[in-house]
């Protein structure tokens, strides 16, 4: 991500308190934003993609974070590890079934927090990944918000060719996006995230009659 990460990191620490917390760190590969994990009492990351968990190792690693972690290659869905929060990390909107995905993390925290991006992001637009944001915060919304908060962020490139080469594994439209810039260098485009809070309904406790 050609983004200041300290500053995602920053704002996220901002709206949620990490500390001491058991978290479930959900597409974390890539280790980009591991650095909130100083706080937490132990993050069990998980990614389904092999090739992303040695940059998230070697992330951890470099912040001397091993001993609060564990790093699972799995399915989300497969989890059934119980913690404080499960955090969704830029992903959600990339899942087949968010709504789905949002219940399966109040079977194993009493919190959920998503980060994605805004659907009006116009870096969203430049990914082709409008709809799918648009989609994943229906479901966060449907799911019931405690609280939330929007940022924005810049995305930053010195010349089409570094962000065709970002954005290449999108495939098209996003291809096709870049290319349209031509040969403008100094790209700057507005990356706006949103961050939820979900808190899992406290259940009454039963009434005893005598």
């Amino acid at each position: 991500m050609a983004t200041d990460i300290a500053i995602v990191i920053a704002n996220l620490a901002s709206f949620y308190d990490f500390r001491n917390k058991s978290v479930v760190h959900v597409g974390a590969g890539g280790g980009q934003f591991v650095g909130y994990a100083s706080e937490a009492r132990h993050v069990v990351a998980v990614d389904p993609d092999a090739a992303a968990l040695g940059p998230l190792r070697a992330a951890i690693d470099k912040l001397g974070l091993g001993d609060r972690f564990t790093v699972r290659q799995a399915l989300f869905e497969s989890l059934t590890d119980i913690a404080d929060v499960v955090f969704f990390e830029f992903c959600l909107h990339e899942m087949d079934d968010a709504e789905a995905a949002l219940r399966h993390a109040r079977t194993l925290a009493p919190e959920t927090l998503v980060v994605d991006h805004a659907p009006e992001s116009r870096w969203a637009w430049h990914t082709a990944e409008t709809e799918k944001a648009a989609r994943s915060w229906e479901a966060v919304e449907r799911a019931g918000v405690s609280a939330g908060q929007v940022f924005v962020g810049r995305q930053l490139f010195p010349d089409v060719e570094a962000l065709v080469a970002r954005i290449a594994p999108l495939g098209e439209p996003a291809v096709s996006r870049a290319r349209a810039l031509g040969r403008a260098t100094g790209i700057d485009i507005e990356m706006i995230y949103r961050v939820a809070l979900l808190r899992r309904p406290a259940v009454a406790n039963a009434r005893v009659t005598h």
